[in-house]
Protein backbone atom coordinates (compact mmCIF):
# COMPACT_ATOMS: atom_id res chain seq x y z
CA UNK A 1 0.00 0.00 0.00
CA UNK A 2 1.35 3.59 -0.71
CA UNK A 3 1.64 5.67 2.23
CA UNK A 4 0.92 8.80 0.12
CA UNK A 5 -2.43 7.39 -1.21
CA UNK A 6 -5.52 7.15 1.04
CA UNK A 7 -7.51 4.55 0.34
CA UNK A 8 -11.01 5.02 -1.24
CA UNK A 9 -13.18 3.64 1.52
CA UNK A 10 -16.18 4.59 -0.04
CA UNK A 11 -15.15 2.65 -3.63
CA UNK A 12 -14.40 -0.61 -1.59
CA UNK A 13 -17.56 -0.46 0.64
CA UNK A 14 -19.36 -0.67 -2.78
CA UNK A 15 -17.73 -3.37 -4.15
CA UNK A 16 -20.64 -6.09 -4.39
CA UNK A 17 -17.59 -8.46 -2.69
CA UNK A 18 -17.74 -6.64 0.50
CA UNK A 19 -21.76 -6.33 0.35
CA UNK A 20 -21.55 -10.59 -0.14
CA UNK A 21 -18.92 -10.02 3.09
CA UNK A 22 -21.28 -8.11 5.63
CA UNK A 23 -23.98 -10.42 4.87
CA UNK A 24 -22.36 -13.25 5.53
CA UNK A 25 -20.62 -12.12 8.72
CA UNK A 26 -24.81 -10.97 9.66
CA UNK A 27 -26.10 -14.65 8.62
CA UNK A 28 -23.76 -16.09 10.93
CA UNK A 29 -23.34 -13.55 14.10
CA UNK A 30 -27.57 -12.59 14.42
CA UNK A 31 -28.28 -16.19 14.51
CA UNK A 32 -25.05 -17.43 16.85
CA UNK A 33 -26.54 -14.93 19.19
CA UNK A 34 -29.89 -15.49 19.20
CA UNK A 35 -28.99 -19.52 19.61
CA UNK A 36 -26.58 -18.31 22.55
CA UNK A 37 -28.44 -15.82 24.05
CA UNK A 38 -31.57 -18.45 23.95
CA UNK A 39 -29.41 -21.83 25.54
CA UNK A 40 -28.73 -18.83 28.23
CA UNK A 41 -32.67 -17.89 28.57
CA UNK A 42 -33.55 -21.52 29.14
CA UNK A 43 -31.97 -22.05 31.81
CA UNK A 44 -33.45 -19.34 33.55
CA UNK A 45 -36.55 -20.14 32.63
CA UNK A 46 -36.32 -23.97 33.60
CA UNK A 47 -35.07 -22.73 37.02
CA UNK A 48 -37.95 -20.47 37.44
CA UNK A 49 -40.49 -21.88 35.80
CA UNK A 50 -39.68 -25.77 36.18
CA UNK A 51 -37.76 -26.08 38.94
CA UNK A 52 -39.33 -29.34 39.60
CA UNK A 53 -37.83 -30.47 36.63
CA UNK A 54 -34.44 -29.55 37.10
CA UNK A 55 -34.15 -30.88 40.74
CA UNK A 56 -34.75 -34.47 39.79
CA UNK A 57 -31.14 -36.04 40.25
CA UNK A 58 -29.75 -37.32 37.18
CA UNK A 59 -26.49 -38.83 37.63
CA UNK A 60 -26.34 -39.84 41.63
CA UNK A 61 -26.51 -36.87 43.57
CA UNK A 62 -26.10 -34.71 40.68
CA UNK A 63 -29.24 -32.47 39.50
CA UNK A 64 -30.16 -31.15 36.22
CA UNK A 65 -29.94 -28.08 36.91
CA UNK A 66 -26.27 -28.42 38.10
CA UNK A 67 -25.75 -30.59 34.46
CA UNK A 68 -27.15 -27.82 32.67
CA UNK A 69 -25.57 -25.00 34.10
CA UNK A 70 -22.38 -26.78 33.41
CA UNK A 71 -23.11 -27.09 29.85
CA UNK A 72 -23.13 -23.25 29.63
CA UNK A 73 -19.29 -23.35 29.84
CA UNK A 74 -18.97 -26.02 27.26
CA UNK A 75 -21.49 -24.37 24.89
CA UNK A 76 -19.56 -20.93 25.57
CA UNK A 77 -16.08 -23.16 24.59
CA UNK A 78 -17.97 -24.48 21.54
CA UNK A 79 -19.38 -21.47 20.54
CA UNK A 80 -15.89 -19.39 20.28
CA UNK A 81 -14.16 -22.08 18.60
CA UNK A 82 -17.17 -21.87 16.14
CA UNK A 83 -16.54 -18.24 15.94
CA UNK A 84 -12.87 -17.89 16.25
CA UNK A 85 -13.01 -20.48 12.94
CA UNK A 86 -15.76 -18.26 10.65
CA UNK A 87 -13.35 -14.93 11.50
CA UNK A 88 -10.75 -16.49 10.29
CA UNK A 89 -12.77 -17.31 7.06
CA UNK A 90 -14.01 -13.62 6.94
CA UNK A 91 -10.34 -11.97 7.63
CA UNK A 92 -9.35 -13.80 4.44
CA UNK A 93 -12.21 -12.99 2.42
CA UNK A 94 -11.85 -9.63 3.72
CA UNK A 95 -7.50 -9.74 3.39
CA UNK A 96 -8.65 -10.95 -0.99
CA UNK A 97 -10.97 -8.07 -0.81
CA UNK A 98 -8.41 -5.62 0.12
CA UNK A 99 -5.62 -6.99 -2.71
CA UNK A 100 -8.30 -6.91 -5.20
CA UNK A 101 -8.65 -3.09 -4.34
CA UNK A 102 -5.28 -2.37 -4.59
CA UNK A 103 -4.70 -2.22 -1.21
Amino acid sequence: MNPTREPNWSAIAAMPEFQELLRAKRRFVIPSCVFFSLYYLTFLILVGWHSELLSKPLLGKVNGAYLFALSQFFMTWIMAYIYMYKANQFDKAAADLLKKAGL
